[in-house]
């Protein structure tokens, strides 16, 4: 099982590539010369930023304000560059995992490559390991989401992306002002 192990990174973001409703999204990992990028979902990013900061307000709240876990992003740690060329896609994420590692003050994240459970004879799962600090956690939460929010606008009644030509809203019941929806 091949191991990315970045402690710390010198760089590491989400980012996504393509046209709204059609992107592809990526973590990347950069240290030393080495550069890891793992291909995951929309929703995975979403759910690991929103996680990372529920982690790290736990942190916050359970230390009583002793933890060095900033409230907000460092304005010195804000990444908006683009993702890193070569582009090439070391694995695709299946499952994710998150940790306090409180004898270092550091984030660990995991992202273990998606597996096929049928097969038997499969190597074991490559894995994205990183450990970053609380401040750079909350910079890497904060990029992610506005990359997440980038995408398609919401419908104003159900909350699905809208494409550029609408969408069968399911609170209209396929109704588009005066005709139905083919």
């Amino acid at each position: 099982m091949p191991v990315f192990d970045y402690d710390p990174p010198e760089r590491f973001v989400a980012g996504a590539l393509g046209q709204p409703g059609a992107r592809a999204f990526f973590l990347q990992a950069r240290a030393e010369g080495r550069l890891t990028t793992v291909a995951l979902e929309k929703l995975q990013v979403a759910a690991l930023a929103s996680r990372l900061d529920e982690l790290l307000d736990e942190v916050l709240r359970r230390s009583g304000g002793a933890a060095h876990v900033p409230a907000m992003a460092p304005a010195d740690l804000s990444d908006d560059a683009p993702l890193e060329a070569p582009l090439a896609e070391d694995f695709r994420v299946g499952t994710m995992a998150l940790a306090w590692d409180p004898d270092t003050s550091q984030v660990v994240i995991e992202a273990q490559e998606v597996i096929d459970e049928e097969d038997l004879e499969a190597p074991e799962p490559a894995m994205l390991r990183v450990r970053i600090s609380a401040g750079a956690a909350r910079a890497f939460t904060q990029r992610a989401l506005k990359v997440v929010a980038a995408g398609r606008p919401p419908c104003p009644l159900c909350a699905q992306p809208l494409d550029a030509g609408g969408h069968v809203c399911v609170r209209l019941n396929g109704y588009r002002g005066g005709e139905a929806a083919s």
